[in-house]
């Protein structure tokens, strides 16, 4: 999945060392989203830290043992959206089944109880802009 980055200096730095080790490529680098749009580079998303210091916070303190596929990207934006798992399959041509075991997936990676908090966490850490 290439990515955009989107933000201030210092949380574009906190967002890409929790990518480091993933199989996110990270395309470019840009201040603002306007600044992304007009660079007209093909990416699959922008990625937007809240603010720097929250997202600093948590890649200290809460690392990702294991970083998130791409698919499971597309599935946690689709979450997050507020999507039951047959709408998400509906949405990226897979199964229910499919659905379930990625969102199994995405709550044990995040270290998370629920569908709900496997959202705020993946939003607090910069994975997923609302």
């Amino acid at each position: 999945m290439r990515v955009l980055l989107v933000g201030p200096a210092r949380a574009r730095d906190a967002l890409r060392a929790l990518l480091l080790d993933s199989s996110i490529d990270i395309a470019g680098e840009f201040a603002t989203a306007d600044d992304a749009r007009q660079a007209g580079i093909a990416a699959d998303a922008l990625l937007t830290p809240l603010s720097p210091e929250p997202l600093a916070r948590s890649a200290s303190r809460e690392p990702i043992e294991e970083p998130l596929t791409a698919r499971e990207l597309q599935v946690l934006s689709l979450l997050a959206e507020g999507l039951p798992n047959k709408a998400i399959a509906g949405r990226l041509g897979i199964s229910d089944q499919t659905v379930k075991f990625h969102v199994a997936a995405i709550i044990g990676k995040l270290g998370a109880s629920n569908r709900t908090e496997a959202v705020r966490l993946a939003v607090r850490r910069g994975l997923i802009a609302l």
